[in-house]
């Protein structure tokens, strides 16, 4: 249950990494892009309008889209996702991204995700090293200038960081009126929620505003509804409780059958079977917290496993080691309930 539960809040996490760093508080998209992997475009001069708004204080045109990459040492082709920018306006809340988001003023400059799949070469590497890293995306020659921290998804693998210019210069396909995403941030002061209603009943209907937060929550609900892979996590946590329960209540069923004697005796000798009842119900909590903890230890060392070889967001937070632990504990005790029923049998007349 750990490994399920931990792969399907990972995918959801993964899947907004890019999300949460953006420096905005509402986010312009289209009504008819379905997600990150899906996105399409809109006009620009939306984003432009929302200036008349006396709480904006900036925006951001952003283009998004899934260029191939080059690998400069295998040469190999890769799907990575590039997002195109004004160098000058903000676009990451990460440390020091200003100054990097300079080095994109000259054509054809690019940053690079660390966090990449390594199927994308040892750009990080090299770049660390002193290297010029030179490489193609869509065909066309470009240099990486600088490294960022973004993080794969399932949707995908890599991400790169470029200047408008050099984005429509490796997708000519694009007009330069359009775009896939548009950052807005307000005065401190400003009601978000009052806001996104404001510009909603102005903007035309071929633009959606939403909050960074709800702009997250709609990446998570694609991949939690629209898809089978958040199912099948479930489903596989699901089975692997039914499972636990299974074999849970044949180890106390066993048990309390084994020493069925015991149990008359203690009977004949005036022990109540309510009182039975509670050594199994004990046995059943017993197993929980000695099963439990060897599954903590070694959900933390396959998180550990996976992060290194997927390079996924999956680790151990309180609410998923919270929710296991009760998961465990229920499945133990409701094992126990069914297991009680075999102390029915323990009649000290039958078995002396």
């Amino acid at each position: 249950m750990f490994m399920q539960l931990g792969f399907r809040d990972g995918l959801f996490d993964a899947s907004v990494t890019v999300h949460k760093l953006f420096d905005a508080d509402l986010v312009l998209m289209s009504p008819r892009s379905m997600s990150s992997i899906s996105m399409s475009g809109f006009p620009r001069r939306r984003l432009v309008q929302t200036m008349a708004h006396k709480d904006v204080i900036g925006i951001t045109p952003v283009n998004w889209n899934f260029l191939l990459w080059r690998n400069p040492q295998t040469l190999s082709t890769r799907s990575i996702l590039a997002l195109g920018f004004e160098p000058n306006d903000a676009l990451l809340t990460e440390p020091n991204f200003a100054s990097k988001a300079l080095l994109l003023n000259s054509k054809g400059r690019v940053l690079f995700d660390v966090l990449s799949r390594d199927e994308f070469g040892p750009v990080a590497k090299w770049f660390q090293e002193g290297k010029t890293v030179d490489t193609e995306v869509a065909g066309k020659s470009v240099r990486v200038v600088g490294l960022v921290s973004l993080g794969p998804s399932f949707g995908a693998d890599g991400n790169l960081i470029t200047s408008r210019e050099t984005f429509l210069h490796l997708l000519p396909s694009t007009s330069p009126g359009s775009i896939e995403i548009g950052l807005v941030r307000l005065n401190p002061s400003a009601n978000k929620e009052n806001v996104v209603r404001s510009l909603t009943s102005i903007l035309p209907n071929d633009v959606k505003v939403l909050t960074r937060d709800d702009f997250i929550e709609f990446e998570k609900n694609y991949w939690r509804s629209s898809t089978s892979i958040g199912f099948i996590f479930t489903l596989g946590a699901g089975m692997g409780f039914i499972v636990g329960c299974v074999i849970v209540y044949q180890i106390l069923y066993s048990d309390v059958s084994d020493h069925l004697p015991e149990y008359a005796t203690l009977m004949a000798m005036g022990y109540r079977l309510k009182t039975l009842f509670g050594v199994v119900a004990r046995e059943g909590l017993f197993l929980s917290v000695l099963g439990y903890i060897p599954a903590y230890l070694s959900g933390q060392g396959l998180y550990a496993l996976v992060r290194s070889s997927t390079k996924l967001p999956v680790a151990m937070d309180s609410g998923r080691a919270l929710l296991v632990f009760l998961l465990i504990l229920f499945m133990c005790m409701t094992s126990a309930f069914f297991a009680m029923r075999r102390l029915v049998d323990a009649d000290p007349a039958e078995i002396f």
